[in-house]
């Protein structure tokens, strides 16, 4: 079963309200630790997917189905989790950037896969590699 955008926005914005509200009151325990530290940024990088997530359903919901996320919605989902796994410990912050980056990656990938378009690339069209002689 599908969610809509809206529906998307509120689940993705309640979930990571309710992870930052567990980070925060879990982070004596989250810092106590090297395995628990990793796992503080692990869980602030679901933090940076669940809030792209919203940013992004939100901007569907209000501008069209065919809006896409930039940069800047990158930037400042990647803002907000980094100052969450600051708020546990300094490892945090760097395993928090590593992971996200690679969730990045794959939603990255597999949105291109589900949304690619039969389009031809202008640089392949333009530049033939082999020419036939006469």
């Amino acid at each position: 079963m599908v969610a809509s955008n809206g529906v998307s926005f509120v689940l993705s914005l309640t979930l990571s309200t309710v992870l930052t509200a567990g980070i925060q009151m879990y982070r004596s325990a989250l810092s106590s630790s090297q395995p628990m530290t990793i796992f503080a940024g692990y869980l602030a990088s679901v933090l940076f997917l669940l809030v792209l997530t919203a940013i992004s359903n939100l901007e569907m919901s209000l501008f069209g189905k065919h809006f896409q996320s930039k940069l800047t919605e990158v930037i400042v989902s990647l803002v907000i989790a980094l100052f969450v796994a600051a708020g546990v410990h300094r490892v945090s912050i760097t395993v928090c950037l590593i992971f996200s980056l690679i969730g990045l990656y794959y939603v990255n990938r597999i949105s291109a896969r589900v949304h690619q378009s039969n389009t031809i690339n202008p640089i392949v069209a333009n530049n033939p590699t082999t020419k036939k002689r006469k």
